[in-house]
């Protein structure tokens, strides 16, 4: 049984060969690389959502260089500290499921016995997320439709991706745990101070969302030294930075070759209340 539902009918999908099939009779076929596309036609806001080929590219590239490892290692930390044996675990907005992939290597390797599923827009991230793990179901689907029934999750992960709190309240059973990574204030500080005349911090204001209690937040930083040039425009190129960035900004950026950053992220621990 899949953790996915139809989401035409919402009915339970059951994997048969290179197919998804639920009892009404709809069926979704699986892409070579091992995702499937349960976005329908109405849910889609562009002729191609999500984030483009060039922008999972340079994701690819600097995530698997490992400059970011320490967010994963806690991450994964977490992840098997809360989740009880046979832990279904949703991951929202999986990118190209660098982070994914971590926690699930995580939680297999200590006996968890995972059931994982990742969701994103992004047909080119998927292509990726479900080469690197092909134990995990991966599906083309929005944050705001999961396809993915009423109280079956244990824990939720969202890490740089939209706040989906309704649907994310709907999937979680009680007591069931999100862990949502957002930037620190000084995150990424020195690339901005490249890219723009006048830097401002990252908001850090306390979140709350209804149905949610907090349980706790962790700080994690690490100096970044990039001595790639190509590393440094594959960061550009993977913020938001890239659509928003004077052509002056641009250039200044390109014409270096190094540059040392501070890499800080909050991981925001919630938990489903009642």
């Amino acid at each position: 049984m899949s953790l996915f539902r139809c989401p035409v009918c919402r009915s339970p999908l059951v994997r048969e060969g290179r197919q998804y099939r639920c009892p009404a009779g709809h069926s979704y076929d699986i892409a070579r690389e091992g995702y499937v596309h349960l976005l329908p036609p109405n849910q889609k806001h562009s002729k191609a959502p999500g984030d483009d080929k060039e922008m999972v590219s340079a994701r690819v590239r600097f995530l698997t260089a490992g400059y970011y490892a320490p967010l994963r290692a806690a991450l994964e930390e977490e992840a098997v500290r809360h989740s009880p044996p046979g832990v279904r675990l949703l991951d929202s907005g999986c990118g190209e499921g660098y982070y994914t992939a971590g926690i699930a290597r995580a939680l297999r390797e200590s006996g968890k016995g995972p059931e994982i599923a990742g969701i994103d827009l992004s047909k080119a991230a998927l292509r990726h997320a479900a080469r690197r793990d092909k134990e995990t179901e991966f599906a083309v689907a929005s944050a705001y439709h999961l396809p993915v029934a009423d109280g079956s999750i244990d824990l939720i992960v969202n890490c740089f991706s939209p706040m989906a709190a309704a649907e994310f309240l709907r999937v979680l059973r009680p007591g069931g745990r999100l862990l949502y990574v957002v930037p620190a204030p000084d995150h990424l500080w020195e690339l901005k101070a490249v890219l723009y005349d006048t830097p401002y911090p990252n908001p850090e204001e306390s979140i709350r969302y209804p149905g949610f209690s907090t349980s706790g937040e962790i700080k994690v930083e690490n100096t970044v030294p990039i001595t790639d040039h190509e590393d440094l425009m594959a960061l550009f190129r993977m913020t938001p930075y890239c659509w928003k960035t004077p052509k002056a900004g641009v250039a200044r950026l390109e014409g270096l070759d190094r540059l040392t950053v501070r890499a800080s992220f909050r991981v925001l621990a919630f938990q489903k209340e009642g």
